[in-house]
């Protein structure tokens, strides 16, 4: 048998099956263990899981993150920008932010409200109701055009071309396969599956880059990443002019560059962070993993475990350059010397497994893979059933039995999936998968995070202000998607009054647009302050931190987190400084 083969071979496909079955096996078996030890549990318990461990957390946190965007994605804008979108990446001081600042302003509003809430209680309990069902309404169309269709439109360009299955037939098997593991594992479910793939998503991935590299190198790894970075920097990202401008730094200084009209200068690192911060920080799957508690657990130990949790994730997302940006690189390089087709630079990291790793390596790796779209696609799912459920049905239809909330909770996730694969044909019109991404995220991050920041540190910002800015932001981002589908993202020619007058808006670099958008939103919310009822006593003891609860903050952490986080700050800066 020829173990190097670039085949999917009969071993891979016993390996994948026997592995699938493994794996399903070891969730149902965590799944009952844990229905044993929580009897009674009500659909908060379905929704929201339990006080998982730190290392838990962290790898959920990781696992939900790591989908379809970077499996395809990222390993795609590798091979075509090199490591221009790492920024995206480079993420992990943003996720101490959650942990350190975030997590005891929502476990203040948990003691305060009774329940676990989610971020749309926040808003109502800071703002107005409408605020709050904004928030939701906002998440969940976030959910059909940045989860959904881009995990969906990943899932079957990774199975095309690994597996040779139809586009179609991946993209909707993996839709049923996360819905049927959805039902039966809830949010329980998702966190074992986490744990299980991410150290196989990790060695995998890292087995992807090293021997990638050590094929381009001739079985030298350390000449692969010498051939791989001299690829990036003389033969990428050419000019008009024939120069070759490269794709080994993050920051793009030149107009002349090519790269400078999408990723101008040091506007992509603050575009960057405001996503970041609305990802991070006010995103309702990331926050979900991180609120989980026992009834009747002491605060300090929630905040202890939460903000263990995400220094944990802190440093995992320091890994996905590694493991799918710059395997893309690798892919861009070999493709250059004729080792495989890329002319889809999103299958990059479908063929750098089908083409470097020997037989059986392949079924074990795509295991992983698999388990990666399944648990992000699953924590959308549980969270999209969160949000509608607590959000618009409870509030509702009060004293139905649990069991009809949780129904209602998965109709709702079955309306989202399918406007999701509607989406999709739209997406795949506007561009590069990572690029796609990032742009949606602009255009909805600056509402959210005018609203959640102003709403937490400023007193003075009323609940109308709030409620203007959360409804002008989003409105104001889906008019610019929608001129971005008629315009091809700026790129095409428009005539007419009211394009030639307009252009200023459609046509503004995206990352501009959003740092502007936000500027815009944070001065509009303080004059709507100025002429609007200030925020009641309740709202403002909402954001402010009590004697005793700055002593439960104390306690809940020690020198070694604070080491620990340092740790994450001095290797994101490390990575900036040798890509710079």
């Amino acid at each position: 048998m020829n173990w190097n083969t670039n085949e999917f071979i009969w071993l891979d496909w016993a390996i994948l099956f026997v592995g699938i079955f493994l794996v399903g096996w070891m969730v149902y078996r965590a799944i009952q263990k844990d229905k044993r030890q929580q009897k009674g549990a009500d659909s908060e318990d379905y929704l929201f899981g339990k006080g998982e461990p730190w290392y838990i957390i962290g790898a959920a946190i990781f696992a939900a993150n790591i989908g379809s965007e970077h499996l395809v994605g990222l390993a795609g804008t590798g091979a075509k920008s090199g490591v221009g979108m790492a920024h995206w990446e480079m993420q992990g001081w943003m996720i101490l932010i959650l942990g350190w600042l975030f997590v005891p302003f929502y476990q203040l509003l948990n003691n305060k409200m009774g329940k676990i809430i989610t971020m749309p209680d926040f808003l109502k309990y800071r703002y107005t109701p409408a605020t709050g069902s904004w928030l939701s309404i906002i998440t969940l169309i976030a959910y059909i055009l940045t989860k959904v269709s881009v995990t969906a439109y990943t899932g079957g360009i990774f199975f095309e071309f690994l597996l040779g299955l139809p586009f179609w037939y991946g993209a909707v098997g993996l839709i049923v396969l996360t819905g049927i593991f959805t039902v039966f594992g809830g949010m329980k479910g998702v966190m074992t599956l986490s744990a299980i793939q991410t150290p196989i998503l990790i060695i995998g991935s890292f087995l992807v880059l090293f021997l990638g590299l050590a094929a381009l190198g001739d079985g030298s790894v350390t000449e692969g990443w010498t051939l791989m970075m001299d690829h990036a920097r003389n033969a990428m990202n050419i000019g008009t002019d024939g120069h070759a401008y490269g794709a080994n730094h993050m920051f793009h200084w030149s107009e002349g560059d090519p790269m400078y009209k999408e990723y101008p200068g040091f506007w992509v690192f603050i575009g960057a962070s405001i996503i970041g911060f609305w990802y991070w920080c006010t995103d309702q799957h990331i926050v979900q993993r991180v609120l989980g508690q026992r009834k009747g657990e002491a605060d300090d130990v929630v905040m202890k475990r939460a903000r263990r949790g995400t220094i944990a994730a802190g440093y995992f997302k320091i890994l996905p350059v590694f493991m799918f940006l710059i395997p893309g690189m690798v892919a861009a390089a070999l493709a250059s010397r004729g080792e495989f087709d890329l002319s889809n630079t999103d299958a990059a990291f479908a063929v750098m497994v089908k083409d470097v790793l020997p037989a059986g390596v392949k079924g074990i790796v795509t295991i992983g893979f698999i388990c990666a779209l399944v648990t992000s696609l699953a924590a959308f799912f549980n969270s999209c059933a969160t949000l509608f459920t607590e959000d618009f049905y409870k509030p509702m239809f009060k004293g139905k039995s649990e069991a009809t909330y949780v129904l209602v909770g998965r109709i709702a996730t079955v309306v989202v999936v399918v406007l999701g694969l509607a989406w999709i044909p739209v997406m795949m019109s506007l561009g590069n998968l990572y690029n796609y991404l990032q742009g949606i995220q602009s255009l909805l991050a600056p509402a959210m995070v005018a609203v959640f920041a102003l709403g937490i540190f400023s007193k003075r910002i009323t609940p109308m202000a709030g409620q203007t800015g959360m409804i002008v932001g989003f409105l104001i981002g889906m008019l610019r998607l929608i001129t971005n589908v008629i315009t091809n993202t700026g790129a095409n020619e428009m005539t007419g009054w009211f394009w030639e007058n307009t252009t200023w808006f459609w046509q503004t670099n995206w990352l501009i647009f959003e740092i502007w958008l936000l500027v815009f939103l944070i001065i509009m919310m303080f004059i709507v302050s100025m002429f609007t009822k200030k925020p009641t006593a309740q709202q403002i003891e909402a954001i402010t931190f009590t004697g005793d609860y700055k002593k439960l903050i104390k306690q809940s952490w020690n020198k070694w987190d604070v080491i620990a986080t340092l740790g994450v700050i001095a290797l994101c800066a490390a990575f900036y400084a040798y890509f710079w």
